[in-house]
């Protein structure tokens, strides 16, 4: 069994509040096959107390990597997933779990990818949800559907693992033009485009509104791959000079 397809799913917990949830959690994941923990900007670092409900996963506590931003623990991901347990007022590509854990499974043949989980008691804020390409919900029961984090953990890397087992019975693979781009190189597409886009007075600075808001949930749905992009970055290079020769020829009337 190829266990290094499993090494390139990524668990992030943000802000944890309670180490303890981060020793469970770590357990959770040892026992589907995953081991590659990063906690971003934990309110309470493992301790004591997290290694007893980790039992026998401590090893996965101790190579934990604590990071201070989201962003630099899915900086190198093709594919991050974040959980969402409510409705979002813009709403964003969503998976089921059995979805969820069949694309991570897919995409972690090409690059990292990375499943995001929130604090205990909020999640996660909307700006980070907008750094995930997806959202995955659990449909637990709506009249009680309390699921703590390690629950959440669990059953959602049970579902990577299933598919991961389905991977190694039919070898499936994803098509050779598929390639896409890590986070780093998505955000820096966003930039570019929000650069252009002020360039051409599509969007005055001091009033954005919403506009690169629903761009991203475009971008985020359509994938384009890493050829797309650099063709879209492309098109936003011409768009700039147009936008800089107009203004020179203005200057000049």
């Amino acid at each position: 069994m190829s266990d290094s397809l499993l090494s390139k799913v990524r668990i992030v917990l943000v802000n944890t509040s309670d180490c303890r949830n981060i020793g469970s959690a770590a357990r959770a994941m040892k026992t589907m096959g995953l081991s590659e923990l990063i906690l971003v900007d934990p309110i309470e670092m493992p301790n004591g107390q997290a290694q007893a409900l980790a039992a026998g996963a401590t090893d996965v506590l101790k190579n934990a990597k604590v990071v201070s931003t989201l962003e630099e623990a899915i900086s190198d991901c093709g594919l991050v997933v974040g959980t969402s347990a409510r409705s979002r007022t813009l709403p964003w590509p969503m998976l089921e779990p059995r979805g969820c854990g069949e694309k991570m499974i897919a995409e972690a043949q090409e690059y990292p990818v990375a499943l995001v989980f929130g604090r205990e008691s909020s999640g996660l804020t909307n700006d980070e949800l907008q750094l995930c390409h997806f959202h995955v919900q659990i449909p637990a029961n709506p009249e009680y559907s309390s699921l703590n984090l390690a629950m959440a953990v669990q059953t959602l890397s049970y579902e990577i693992r299933t598919s991961f087992l389905l991977h190694e019975q039919k070898a499936f693979t994803l098509s050779d033009d598929e390639e896409y781009p890590v986070v780093d190189e998505t955000e820096r597409f966003y930039q570019h485009f929000e650069n252009a886009l002020k360039a051409t007075g599509f969007i005055v600075p001091s009033h954005p509104g919403l506009v690169l808001t629903k761009l991203r949930r475009l971008f985020n749905r359509a994938r384009p791959d890493v050829k797309e992009l650099k063709m879209m970055r492309g098109i936003l290079a011409s768009v700039e000079r147009a936008a800089k020769a107009s203004k020179t020829d203005n200057k000049t009337d």
